[in-house]
């Protein structure tokens, strides 16, 4: 092999979806948030890979599926920047840079401990006010938090 041919550290996908660009200390919680571990397709996860961008990047490859804007933008909350190519017969046909949605529903759990989300089996919802910081406030108590502040609902 010549030096300076490059080599893929992860294999190529025929169809399915490509998030990137993951920071590695996100990206089981990005794995929790899809649910991957529910799913029988063929999931390949690398975690640690060098990047120009990030320093180290995780990266998840999913065989044959395909995943709503709905679905895919949730990781946004906690991993700003993902990247997410479509890719079918080994080929880019959509990349998409993520970005928060404007309202998160059953996502976020609410830091106020009076909020009725909190004492009432109901969903969270909140309203994101400033995407590119990620502060979010709560529908129903009006309580804001920033992307430090936020816990995952369980």
């Amino acid at each position: 092999m010549r030096e300076n041919k490059k080599e893929m550290q992860v294999a190529a996908l025929k169809n399915g979806t490509v998030i990137d660009h993951i920071p590695s200390d996100k990206l089981f919680t990005v794995v929790s948030l899809l649910g991957l571990e529910h799913l029988t397709n063929n999931i390949t996860i690398g975690n640690n890979l060098d990047s120009k961008l990030l320093g180290k990047k995780g990266i998840i490859k999913i065989a044959d599926k395909f995943f709503t804007d709905d679905e895919i933008n949730r990781i946004a909350v906690v991993a700003p920047n993902v990247r997410m190519n479509i890719i079918r017969d080994y080929e880019v046909v959509e990349k998409r840079q993520l970005q928060l949605p404007d309202e998160l529903i059953g996502i976020v759990k609410c830091s106020n401990q009076k909020c009725i989300t909190n004492n009432e089996p109901m969903p969270t919802r909140f309203h994101v006010i400033d995407k590119e910081n990620c502060v979010i406030k709560c529908h129903y108590c009006e309580k804001e938090q920033s992307r430090s502040e936020i816990r995952l609902c369980e």
